[in-house]
């Protein structure tokens, strides 16, 4: 289990670098704060920073053999499962945004003004945290003795135990894997028909072109969230049908919740902060500003 914390810290490490400069840029800039598609990019930003460290920090004190307490444990994977809905949950805002902006540009202003965009914010989080608290409920109305203890706070650990339930605990398990998988793929549907509807309107000329790019881009984030969700669906049932065993499903959930999960994650600030010029922009200028305020001692001097 300790080789799979490695790549865990390499994209927490990588995530800690960019997303505090993008969300300072996105926060300081007035005009930056008054677009949805800014606000949205921020919010999913933070919901994966928050993940990536709760998640981080979680492995490398079940390395270290570091005791969680029980009801720090229970707060902990809470937060785990409402930051990740919550980052799901922003996806589907994005497309949502991205729809409107397309197809009905003159009402967008009038229907998803920020004032409204902060209020769907918090709705987003309020339905996250619904939902993981009912997915906690039922866990602990249902929960029944599995053949072997694990006395970690392991994420990857605890997923994998929840199938030694009943039906009930199983297919809650299941239905909200398939759930987020249903997200990804009305989100995928969106792109599909936004594809359809502009491709006469001149968006599309070249490959490199601005919107094939942020297309692309966007594809290739919501094909990175939606490959492990199916690996994950795959692998438990195959484990509820006794295709494979507990050790080959033990590696495969922590493949999936160390590496596959986790890579995103690490990988969408980079791709965020390179596409949006005007945050582009915003980095070069607060770096700028940064080596400026780190120079000025040494040039008072001189």
């Amino acid at each position: 289990m300790k080789m799979f914390v490695l790549p865990t810290t390499i994209c927490f490490i990588a995530a800690i670098f960019v997303t505090p400069p993008i969300l300072f840029s996105i926060i300081s800039n007035f005009s930056l704060r008054q677009e949805t598609r800014f606000l949205l990019v921020a919010n999913a930003l933070a919901s994966d920073l928050v993940y990536l460290f709760l998640y981080t920090m979680s492995s490398v004190c079940n390395m270290i053999n570091i005791h969680i307490p029980r009801h720090m444990c229970v707060l902990l994977l809470f937060a785990l499962a409402a930051t990740y809905g919550g980052g799901v949950l922003t996806a589907v805002g994005m497309v949502v945004d991205t729809y409107l902006a397309i197809l009905w540009p003159l009402h967008y202003l009038i229907l998803l003004p920020p004032s409204r965009t902060k209020k769907l914010i918090a709705l987003l989080w309020f339905s996250s945290c619904l939902f993981a608290g009912i997915l906690f409920s039922v866990l602990y109305f249902t929960q029944e003795p599995v053949p072997c203890q694990y006395d970690m706070c392991s994420l990857p650990v605890i997923l994998l135990m929840t199938l030694h339930g009943d039906k009930a605990i199983r297919l809650c398990h299941i239905f909200f894997i398939i759930a987020f998988i249903l997200c990804f793929s009305m989100i995928l549907c969106c792109y599909i028909f936004l594809c359809y509807k502009t491709r006469e309107s001149g968006l599309w000329k070249g490959v490199s072109s601005r919107a094939s790019v942020t297309f692309l881009m966007h594809h290739i984030i919501l094909g990175s969230y939606f490959c492990p969700l199916l690996l994950l669906l795959t692998e438990s049932l195959l484990y509820i049908n006794e295709v494979i065993d507990l050790n080959t499903g033990m590696q495969i959930t922590l493949t999936i919740c160390n590496v596959l999960i986790v890579l995103p994650k690490g990988v969408s600030p980079y791709l965020y902060g390179f596409r949006y010029r005007e945050i582009y922009r915003s980095l070069k200028l607060f770096c700028k500003f940064k080596r400026q305020s780190l120079g000025a001692p040494g040039n008072r001097c001189t």
